[in-house]
């Protein structure tokens, strides 16, 4: 009763005075931190219940709040009115082995974080989002749960947000152009990026270093970034050949969106991110997938010397494959590439092939007799399926054609998709021909059924104007290689060509992607029109074999070229394909960059280094090496007065002694690079 009475009293004394009360809770989040306590994400909503998530790293941020969630089609968008309403987590430190690769062994540590989002709202929809984190690297993805009110998902786009708290530069090439991946790498603040492929690569105005990628691109659509203001990049996913980019059916999770962070540059490549967020191997016994270098008739096509259609100058004939043949088995490499050996190149093919025959040869070229010739000699011809983008057309003749090549010891297929973005052909699910991009969600499941059904034969695979790479050698290891960007044919004809920063540039953006069949080994460095020169020197062609990394290498330039320099062709013969381990030695994105690997079968190491067209001296350690032997240097340097330009071809070739407590200091000129082998020697 006094209580009640007091209460009153002091309402009378102030008239329109209102109760305090207590704020609402802040909404519920939830943080993981990496296992070495380097990088923390922390997952939200903000007070209109929109997801975000921001990660720190050593404590500064590096993620300010950034938005989680999808657009549809056909249904309210998944953004707002969400709660955070569970969490759980998991931990793993295992090392698992390669079958080949950069390393034998790779290291997966890592906190897991899984949230779940329910809306608040009718329909009362929810999706998780799984957040791993590593010491090097964060990466993300999206899972549907199967639920009544959402089980046909059709995307009309993310609404995946990387909000950068720091300016800087980046390297990017542009995405929704039409020569796909095949553009020169823009070097720009990252204010003035407009819509770029990934690996997208920033260098912050601290120095910290930050690729964005992919992993695992399954039955979805390939992602691009799209600057929306300031450093804030929102993701947008490839084209689908209707409204939808993407179209899956619940339960279902979405690709990985990565974030590989390093200090520097070198750190970036060092990173097993990728690989780590893909599934183990699901083909079993994979011992059949070898990697090779291959002698390949090819690169007079691109010197406009012979032609892939029929006639007078038509490259794969019987006689020419003999002779490559020969010179594959006399020098120890493993396989003998031939395009334009089927019916299909006479006419306008670009963008078209609805002529191809994957089992048909034109009348001069001796399938059968050249397959068997082949095996005699211990060399495996290596199969050549152009698509033109057609890819229904092609995966129509997959089984006849994947068996006949079993049958003739063909066990390894490089497949083109020469078409313009957009322009590929898929059957939709009327069984009617549609427009696909390259990178849209129709083309990542093609490109996937063509691994599996390759897989059945023991067929390796390599495509050229692919769907990037996002790790998926894990899983399928007989996806060996892919193009993916500017190759060496660019340096022939490329208008304008490849300049000498180009490699620089791949090693880390590209290939933070994995291996690329780049085609090294060019030794007459001339184009393709009059007085034209491939921008590289001897020592670089020879150096690439080490910093550009496939397990399957071409040896790529006319085989009678290869005689005017055998000294300098020793270190092509000798330089393996498989590593056991890998460092980077040092490196700045498009400037230079020096690589050690240890070759997988021996105690070999190798060594190369590339620059810009700036020619540098740069000082390593060999403490890469055993401490406890000694090593020949055997060295393929460019020539003192070497220069791309002016002098491509001198090149000095020497050796000596070295230990691991022994440092070498590595001159490089103008648009060069340097190559060294490391023979094992003694113990000490």
């Amino acid at each position: 009763m006094l209580r009640r009475l007091f209460l009153t009293l002091a309402l009378a004394v102030a008239p329109g005075l209102a109760l305090a009360q207590s704020p609402p809770p802040p909404p519920p989040s939830a943080t993981v931190t990496s296992p070495g306590g380097v990088l923390s994400v922390t997952l939200s909503t903000n007070g209109e219940g929109r997801p975000f998530y921001t990660v720190s790293r050593l404590g500064r941020p590096v993620i300010e709040e950034s938005r989680l969630g999808f657009m549809l089609v056909g249904a309210p968008k998944l953004e707002r009115n969400f709660r955070l309403t569970g969490e759980a987590r998991a931990s793993r430190d295992e090392t698992w082995e390669q079958p080949w690769g950069e390393r034998r062994f790779v290291r997966d540590r890592h906190n897991e974080l899984r949230v779940t989002f329910t809306e608040q709202v009718e329909p009362r929809r929810r999706f998780d989002v799984v957040f791993r984190v590593f010491d090097d690297g964060v990466g993300f993805r999206y899972e549907f749960p199967d639920q009544p009110q959402l089980r046909d998902v059709a995307i009309a786009d993310e609404l995946t947000e990387f909000n950068l708290v720091e300016a800087g530069e980046a390297w990017w090439i542009p995405a929704g152009e039409w020569n796909r991946y095949e553009y020169l790498y823009n070097r720009t603040p990252i204010a003035e990026i407009g819509r770029a492929h990934t690996p997208m690569t920033v260098k912050l105005d601290s120095g910290l270093h930050i690729a964005f990628h992919e992993a695992a691109l399954v039955d979805y659509s390939g992602m691009w970034l799209r600057r929306v203001s300031g450093q804030r990049f929102t993701a947008q996913l490839a084209p689908g050949i209707d409204e939808a980019k993407v179209r899956r059916t619940a339960p279902f999770p979405t690709p990985w969106r990565t974030m590989q962070i390093a200090d520097d540059a070198g750190g970036l490549y060092m990173s097993d991110l990728i690989l780590n967020l893909n599934e183990p191997n699901a083909l079993g016994d994979v011992s059949w997938v070898e990697p090779y270098k291959y002698v390949g008739i090819w690169w007079g096509m691109h010197l406009n010397t012979m032609t892939w259609a029929s006639g007078p100058n038509h490259g794969a004939t019987t006689e020419r494959t003999r002779d490559y043949i020969d010179f594959a088995a006399e020098h120890g490499f493993r396989g003998v590439l031939v395009e334009g050996w089927n019916v299909g190149w006479d006419g306008d093919w670009f963008g078209n092939g609805q002529d191809f025959s994957f089992t048909q040869p034109y009348p001069d070229f001796d399938l059968e007799g050249l397959a068997a010739y082949a095996r005699e000699r211990g060399v495996h011809l290596v199969g050549h399926n152009e698509t033109s983008g057609f890819a229904s057309h092609y995966e129509a003749q997959i089984p006849e054609a994947f068996a006949l090549y079993e049958r003739l010891g063909i066990d390894s297929i490089k497949s083109g998709y020469v078409a313009d973005a957009g322009q590929a052909k898929v059957l939709d699910d009327n069984g009617e021909i549609a427009w696909a991009w390259h990178d849209g969600q129709h083309m990542a499941r093609h490109h996937l059924n063509v691994v599996r059904a390759a897989a059945e034969h023991r067929i390796a695979v390599n495509p050229h104007e692919p769907i990037k790479d996002t790790g998926l050698r894990r899983t399928y290891p007989n996806w060996v290689s892919r193009e993916g960007a500017r190759g060496m044919e660019f340096a022939a004809w490329g208008v304008p060509p490849n300049p000498p920063e180009h490699e620089a540039n791949l090693v880390f953006t590209r290939m933070l992607s994995g291996p690329m069949d780049y085609t090294p080994g060019i030794f007459v460095l001339n184009g393709q029109q009059p007085g034209s020169r491939i921008q590289s020197t001897l020592a670089k062609q020879l150096a690439l074999y080490v910093v550009i990394y496939s397990p399957i290498q071409m040896v790529a330039d006319l085989i009678e070229n290869y005689a005017t320099n055998m000294e300098a062709f020793q270190f092509i013969k000798d330089v393996p394909v498989d590593w056991a381990d890998t460092r980077v030695l040092n490196g700045e994105i498009g400037d230079f960059v020096t690589f050690a690997r240890k070759d997988r079968n021996s105690e070999d190491w190798y060594l190369g280094a590339v620059t810009d067209e700036h020619g540098r001296v740069l000082p390593v350690r060999l403490d890469f090496l055993d401490p406890n032997r000694r090593y020949r240097a055997e060295i393929y340097r460019d020539g003192d007065d070497a220069d791309w330009e002016t002098n491509p071809y001198a090149i000095a070739i020497e050796t000596r002694e070295v230990t691991a407590r022994d440092a070498m200091d590595l001159r490089l000129a103008p648009g060069g690079g340097m190559a060294v082998r490391f023979v094992a020697l003694g113990r000490r």
